[in-house]
């Protein structure tokens, strides 16, 4: 069997981790990857339900595949992740153009489920829980990614239960892969061309295998010669143990950028969304961090407008924001979940809201733009990724995700290179590779 398979990816790292791991699942029965719809015999959307209106968007998407594929030989469709595993057997019912719906804990039974349907013809929703399953066979699967920059999911899950989250009730509870196949992982990574690798969980600092935690996974990563850099999103500030933040102190590799969700500087609006942790404890994280490097920057998410919010615990946020000064972080206004304990809160008006995260993104704008800033006639270390569309320039990212184009050549991709920064707006950075070494690198 000779097909192709277009896979559209919603959502989040998670997902493109997932999307890539199915797409070296369905080579083993014939299926080649393409990068256009257009062509494709099997069309797979893999969607995440923290997207607002996430449910909606699938079948809009679905609708625009089928009007396209109108006239022609219809593609298997194949509904991915957590909206497939909100919805189910209701996506069968809803929309019939649909042929089969597998969770984001079953994925590894997609060419069993492709065959079974090519065969049969029999629609098949496959959304029960079973990560041991799944990592399971996953781990027999070699990533054969090029990429410079890689992801590497080692938990999925979460047991925090945030009022507003649905991720508890479509990725399920918390689950730590073992630590030797994430290794195993890590080296296959490295083994392909990766040099940096980014640690991916829901809750990806509650890691905890037998006797082993994430900052164990750290060091341990850190001794593969092959990976330069080390990163890991996203996490709880519950899970922000002394034995991790010690990490710091030890590690080379490991970035010096930390995303940690705050969501709210009001102490209230933390406790109404069920977040276990206070402004306090977060501060003290923060300057533990900040004591072992202060070159530590932070980087979070917050929701504007959760209902109770008032101008006193909005101001609370913005200020927060201006102490700390949060870098490439994301901000969004509250939107209701179904099945979460916030899905029937009376919302906030929206113009307030809207007015409220204006406020609350042009701050954290400005705090993009003044680091940058800081970082004009400097010279940084950069992880050249790839060339630019037109080859002339090289594409990289600095230690604090942000993206860099410099005057570089092909021979640098995949090396950490010294760059001396000319100019930068509020999301990249523009320089030079610098020619004397012996300058001091920021």
């Amino acid at each position: 069997m000779n097909q192709k398979i277009f896979i559209k990816t919603f959502g989040c790292q998670m997902n493109e981790y997932d999307s890539n791991r199915i797409y070296d699942t369905v080579e083993k029965i014939g299926y080649q990857k393409t990068e256009n719809y257009e062509d494709t015999n099997c069309y797979v959307l893999n969607t995440c339900h923290i997207r607002d209106k996430a449910k909606e968007k699938v079948y809009h998407e679905i609708g625009r595949v089928k009007k396209f594929f109108r006239f022609k030989q219809k593609p298997l469709v194949i509904i991915a992740g957590c909206v497939a595993q909100a919805e189910n057997q209701e996506m069968l019912k809803r929309e019939p153009y649909i042929d089969l719906v597998v969770g984001p804990q079953s994925y590894h039974k997609i060419n069993e489920m492709i065959l079974n349907y090519l065969k049969k013809k029999k629609k098949i929703d496959e959304t029960e829980f079973d990560p041991i399953s799944k990592f399971k066979y996953l781990s027999r699967i070699k990533n054969q990614t090029k990429k410079i920059s890689s992801f590497l999911t080692i938990q999925e899950g979460c047991d925090k239960f945030c009022h507003f989250c649905v991720v508890p009730y479509t990725r399920g509870p918390e689950y730590s892969r073992p630590f030797n196949q994430i290794i195993d992982e890590a080296k296959f990574l490295s083994d392909n061309g990766t040099k940096e690798i980014i640690l991916l969980g829901q809750n990806v600092n509650a890691y905890e295998y037998e006797d082993k935690k994430l900052s164990n996974l750290i060091f341990e990563i850190e001794k593969i010669p092959e990976i330069k850099r080390i990163r890991y999103t996203t996490s709880h500030p519950k899970d922000m143990t002394d034995d991790l933040i010690e990490v710091y102190k030890g590690s080379e590799k490991l970035m010096p950028l930390v995303h940690l969700p705050l969501q709210s500087g009001s102490n209230k609006i933390l406790n109404l969304m069920n977040r276990k942790h206070t402004i306090e404890y977060y501060l003290r994280i923060f300057d533990k961090l900040k004591k072992i490097n202060n070159n530590i920057e932070f980087s979070s998410d917050f929701i504007i407008g959760y209902p109770g919010e008032n101008n006193i615990d909005f101001n609370k946020t913005y200020e927060i924001i201006k102490k700390i000064k949060f870098i490439n972080s994301f901000s969004f206004i509250f939107s209701p979940r179904p099945g979460t304990v916030a899905s029937n809160l009376n919302l906030i008006e929206k113009k307030i809201c809207m007015e409220r995260l204006e406020k609350i993104q042009n701050q954290l704008y400005e705090n993009q733009i003044n680091m940058n800033k800081s970082l004009e006639d400097k010279v940084i270390n950069v992880l050249a990724e790839n060339l630019t569309e037109d080859g002339k320039k090289v594409f990289g990212k600095s230690e604090y995700m942000t993206s860099v184009i410099f005057n570089g050549k092909d021979k640098d991709i995949g090396k950490i290179v010294p760059v001396k920064i000319i100019k930068s707006n509020r999301s990249t950075l523009f320089g030079e590779l610098d020619v004397n070494l012996n300058q001091k690198v920021a």
